[in-house]
């Protein structure tokens, strides 16, 4: 485990059983290229016991739709079909995961419990709930980041220039080809049916009348032929036409990294393999690595990053100092959501989050300072591009 020993954190220490290691899947949605998986795998293997894979399905998640829960499930059926080829029972859980998973590995009687690394206040909560209620040893592994998070750095960073060189210092040591996933032992007690995925729909508590996108394929394969098509035939141009809104010239790999359906270090040890434009090169690991490891950085080290009180001093002085100041146009949440201002480029930018579900990156910038100049305080408009981008 010496390779993975700085990517595991022990949350919780306890007795084991003889039972199967259990692997709690939530951020990092693949078979392959996932070092929690692999954490789970070696331990298992160590002390001859079974695998499994969990993944509690929550019936409602911070006002996400079908758009979302769709390209999620979908790419979790590749993932249950890819883990059976390596004889590892995959289980689908539904519910709150601080009663489901306690009672799962109280019934399986589990022997260790290992999750994903996860920065977000709630995912932190449900492994705090879930620790509460078990007495087996329960690890957390950063499979999300090429240097994990914690080790990075202990404190929260102030901008890109004070993470940079810490994640430069550390990157020739960690982005290193991943380990394998092996095929386990065909396990004789321990196994699971396979999951009914109209059920798990029908279970869903969400908007189900937003249109699912098409022009985006879910899971791991999928993501790694959008990997292919972006190196040969928008790469190296991607340094000079990325901030274009007018032009192809984007990876679209974000819904990939966001659901854990591709890991970041894949994508990089890919782009080193590729060998194209080096400028590009540049350009697009300093999004994968710095800029992408510093948002998980904020949201770790910083309890209020999705609130007022999460800014930086100097931010909310300027903010309350101009909060009072007239504005010249105000919009409702719903005048925003359906693109009804009066700035076309804004509406565009807008339209296109309604009907692809993503919006270009550099619109984003502009789409989020909008919001803040036609709402009225700086918390509403917050929450209102949180809402947005929900949906």
């Amino acid at each position: 485990m010496d390779e993975f020993r700085r990517r595991v954190t022990l949350l919780k220490d306890g007795k084991e059983s003889n039972g199967p290691v259990i692997y709690w899947m939530s951020r990092d949605q693949r078979a392959h290229d996932n070092y929690a998986l692999l954490v789970a795998q070696h331990l298992a293997v160590k002390n001859n016991r079974p695998l499994g894979v969990v993944f509690n399905l929550v019936p409602d998640f911070l006002e996400a739709t079908i758009r979302q829960y769709g390209f999620m499930l979908k790419a979790l059926a590749e993932v249950e079909k890819e883990l059976n080829a390596y004889n590892t029972p995959f289980f689908l859980l539904s519910g709150d995961p601080a009663k489901e998973l306690p009672e799962f590995i109280k019934n399986n009687n589990a022997s260790i419990l290992v999750s994903d690394f996860d920065p977000l206040r709630i995912k932190r909560k449900w492994k705090k709930d879930v620790a509460e209620k078990i007495d087996i040893p329960f690890y957390e592994t950063d499979a999300h980041n090429i240097v994990p998070c914690r080790y990075v750095s202990g404190k929260q960073e102030f901008a890109a220039y004070t993470i940079r060189p810490k994640i430069h210092r550390y990157l020739p040591e960690f982005l290193l080809e991943i380990p394998r996933l092996k095929k386990m032992k065909s396990p004789e007690s321990f196994t699971s049916t396979l999951t009914d995925w109209d059920r798990a729909y029908k279970k869903l508590k969400i908007n189900k009348d937003v249109k699912e996108v098409d022009w985006i394929k879910p899971g791991e394969q999928n993501a790694l032929q959008a990997l292919r098509s972006f190196l040969e035939y928008r790469f190296d141009e991607y340094t000079e036409d990325r901030n274009d809104p007018t032009k192809d010239a984007q990876s679209n790999l974000s819904p990939y990294l966001h659901f854990g359906q591709l890991s970041a270090q894949r994508i990089a040890l890919e782009i080193k393999k590729f060998g194209g434009n080096p400028e590009s090169e540049k350009a697009f690991l300093e999004e994968l690595i710095v800029r992408r490891e510093l948002s998980d950085n904020f949201c770790f080290y910083n309890r209020e990053y999705d609130s007022f009180n999460g800014f930086p001093g100097w931010a909310k002085e300027t903010l309350n100092l101009h909060k009072d100041d007239k504005r010249e146009f105000v919009y409702t949440k719903e005048e925003f959501e359906n693109a009804q201002t009066h700035e076309d480029l804004w509406n565009a930018a807008q339209n296109e989050l309604l009907k692809t579900g993503k919006m270009h990156g550099y619109m984003r910038m502009y789409w989020a300072k909008k919001i803040l100049e036609w709402t009225n305080t700086p918390q509403y408009a917050l929450n209102v591009a949180i809402y947005l981008n929900d949906k």
